[in-house]
């Protein structure tokens, strides 16, 4: 099960943290993702990170401004989102892949959580 918390209302410019918190299984193995979803638009990939934490991807329009990191003695992911803009306002989920390697396709994830909103105003 995985559970995500943290998203919230911001001004663009702003800051949150979202957490997923992993319960049931052995969350050191695997590999976890973020992606959003905008309304009326697919799911995307955001950033992920791979079961030790030493390989991680970003997306093109977050890279510089979001970190994912993971506490692998806490069975959480986290993603500091920095300096939002409008367009990150979305739907973010938490995902994890059985496999640890992380990977950017949404369907190679085999756990999703229920999502957070996160709406950026501007």
């Amino acid at each position: 099960q995985l559970v995500e918390s943290g998203g919230g209302l911001v001004q663009a410019g702003g800051s949150l943290r979202l957490s997923c918190a992993a319960s049931g299984r052995t969350f050191s193995n695997y590999a976890m993702g973020w992606f959003r979803q905008a309304a009326g638009k697919e799911r995307e990939f955001v950033a992920v990170i791979n079961w030790s934490g030493g390989t991680t991807y970003y997306a093109d329009s977050v890279k510089g401004r979001f970190a994912i990191s993971r506490d692998n003695a806490k069975n959480t992911v986290y993603l500091q989102m920095n300096s939002l803009k409008p367009e990150g306002a979305a739907v973010y989920y938490c995902a994890a892949r059985a496999r640890g390697i992380a990977v950017v396709l949404p369907s190679l994830y085999d756990y999703w959580g229920q999502g957070t909103q996160v709406t950026v105003s501007s």
